[in-house]
């Protein structure tokens, strides 16, 4: 039994055999998660049906558990900024900017194989997309 509040246990497995430098994709329901992603990378679905799970939900769970040392977004072509960016920035460590990539360097930094474990959402938001590098944990 685990006190933490990830409990997801594909997700935890994921998440423990990854160190410093790895990155965790969680999508939305528009991302392909299939092709779109490292293939070496564990693959967790989420999406349950429209709306649920959604991406804060999983950023939420997923920041509970590693240290989080970057944080890269999904850039609009236009460059404007959607809302979920700045729900996103209140489940990062205080302080941590968000890194925009354009749509299509988004996809290719995914593509990389630092990419261990893609969680795919049922998020119906667009550009609701985050990549996550995976920090260091201080000695105790």
């Amino acid at each position: 039994m685990l006190k933490s509040a990830l409990l997801h246990p594909e997700i935890t497995r994921a998440l423990a055999a990854a160190g410093h430098g790895s990155q965790v994709l969680i999508a939305d329901g528009n991302y392909p998660a299939s092709t779109g992603a490292a293939p070496n990378a564990s693959r967790v679905y989420l999406n349950l049906m429209p709306g649920l799970i959604n991406a804060t939900d999983a950023l939420r769970a997923v920041a509970s558990a590693i240290p989080i040392e970057a944080a890269h977004v999904m850039q609009p072509a236009d460059g404007s900024e959607p809302p979920i960016f700045q729900e996103f920035r209140q489940l990062l460590p205080s302080g941590m900017a968000l890194q925009p990539l354009e749509r299509f360097a988004f996809y290719a930094a995914a593509s990389q194989p630092s990419v261990c474990l893609v969680i795919a959402t049922g998020e119906q938001r667009i550009y609701a997309n985050i990549l996550l590098t995976i920090g260091v944990v201080p000695p105790l």
